[in-house]
């Protein structure tokens, strides 16, 4: 009993007056703690960044995925294929979390049952894309603009209504969601009129 409580008093004592080397200690400990949880954090981060568990639920694989993939971000002369997180997810740090955050509301929707069928997907979506364009359009298209840009545009190989569409966009201070609602999955029944362009 005596060792026990010997020992208790030493750890105790190691405690209230640490030496530089339990310091140290402590000091190592905590930053190979937090690399550890940095990376499985982000490593989670980005599992939940592809297009496999963007459709594992039936909702997406059903609707909007088969939608997709009649598009020319599925399959085009080049190869170049965009995804869900490359329309959807931000590419920088901070906006990437927020939508992170965001995006825990539809994964409440699934678990609540609001969207768990496509009926009821389709009742809701023109409410989801909604929120989406608008989230679009906060962001001036932010994701769009990843890969598509007015100065990398070649206006000369653009048919003329195209050129001229551009042209008004960049005077007009416009970003892509404003005339490409509907660019990859179909348009939502009941759309106001001034979205259905």
């Amino acid at each position: 009993m005596s060792n026990n409580s010997e020992a208790r008093g030493r750890f105790w004592s190691v405690l209230r007056k640490p030496s530089r080397y339990s310091l140290g200690a402590l000091l190592a400990i905590g930053f190979t703690l937090g690399i550890i949880f940095w990376g499985g954090f982000n490593t989670a981060m980005e599992a939940t960044n592809t297009l496999d568990f963007c459709i594992s639920c039936h909702e997406m694989h059903d609707t909007v995925y088969q939608e997709y993939k009649q598009t020319i971000h599925y399959s085009n002369r080049t190869g170049v294929r965009a995804t869900c997180p490359d329309c959807h997810v931000p590419k920088d740090w901070m906006h990437k979390i927020a939508r992170k955050i965001q995006a825990s509301q539809e994964v409440y929707g699934k678990i609540m049952g609001t969207i768990d069928t496509p009926e009821k997907f389709e009742a809701k979506r023109l409410t989801l894309a909604e929120h989406e364009w608008k989230r679009m359009k906060a962001s001036d298209s932010r994701e769009c603009r990843n890969c598509h840009s007015f100065d990398g545009m070649n206006a000369d190989s653009q048919k003329q209504r195209a050129r001229k569409q551009h042209e008004l966009a960049q005077r007009d201070k416009s970003t892509c969601i404003d005339c490409h609602k509907g660019i990859a999955h179909h348009k939502p029944k009941g759309m106001k009129e001034e979205d259905d362009e």
